[in-house]
């Protein structure tokens, strides 16, 4: 894949790193000097030392060939400008980080997809590690739902029922699903079907249509886990 990146800072740079470690393309456009040579020493991949917001700059970082171009610059304004331009030289995905929420009606507007805020959802995250430490990983879908990973417990209620008899008890509520199940390091993880026998130490992947609230982690044998 042929990618632009636009910026190297805190977002840009870990992204040119996993950009180039995967194989692909990359082209990065960084306007600091400093900043531009040391991506430069460090990565395989072209580094244009110029100002993005020109139609010039994108068409020599090879927009005409690109697959994608990301903007991660520290300005909603800038990232705007890149991504209209980006537009216009039909660059097939436009990608661009939103710092002020304010904007995301302004982004959708032109087509652009984008990544929220990114400091506030590790800010979120972090909190959620202290507040609701049963919860491996997550991640929102929506207003409310999330997806989370979380380990059943030996006093869970859950424990010892099939998914049909945790259903069918009201234990499992009915806008949540487990999606899969790793057990003692299996690989790959158990598909969860109606007659799987849920066990202490089980690793689940849930969806959860309201959040992953402290009843639903109760359900999983976590209520020291319950907030104060």
């Amino acid at each position: 894949m042929y990618l632009i990146i636009v910026g190297a800072g805190d977002i840009g740079g870990p992204l040119i790193e996993t950009a180039t470690r995967s194989g692909n393309d990359v082209v990065v456009v960084e306007n600091d000097s400093q900043r531009a040579d040391e991506i430069a020493s460090e990565y395989d991949c072209l580094v244009l030392n110029d100002d993005a917001t020109t139609k010039d700059v994108l068409e020599d970082a090879g927009a005409d060939q690109a697959d994608a171009i990301i903007s991660t610059t520290a300005k909603d304004a800038t990232n705007v400008m890149i991504s209209l331009l980006a537009k216009e030289l039909e660059i097939p995905s436009v990608v661009a980080v939103v710092h002020n929420p304010e904007h995301m009606a302004l982004y959708e507007q032109i087509g652009v997809h984008t990544m929220e805020n990114p400091q506030q959802l590790i800010a979120d995250y972090l909190y959620r590690s202290v507040a609701r430490p049963a919860i491996v990983d997550y991640m929102k879908i929506g207003e409310e739902a999330e997806v989370f990973e979380i380990t059943v417990t030996e006093s869970a209620p859950v424990v010892g029922k099939t998914l049909q008899e945790a259903a069918n008890e009201h234990l499992i509520p009915e806008d949540v699903l487990i999606v899969a199940i790793e057990r003692g390091g299996q690989d790959p993880p158990i598909t969860p079907r109606g007659n799987i026998e849920i066990a202490a130490g089980d690793l689940l992947t849930v969806y959860s249509g309201f959040g992953a609230d402290p009843e639903l982690t109760d359900l999983f044998g976590h209520v020291e886990d319950d907030p104060q």
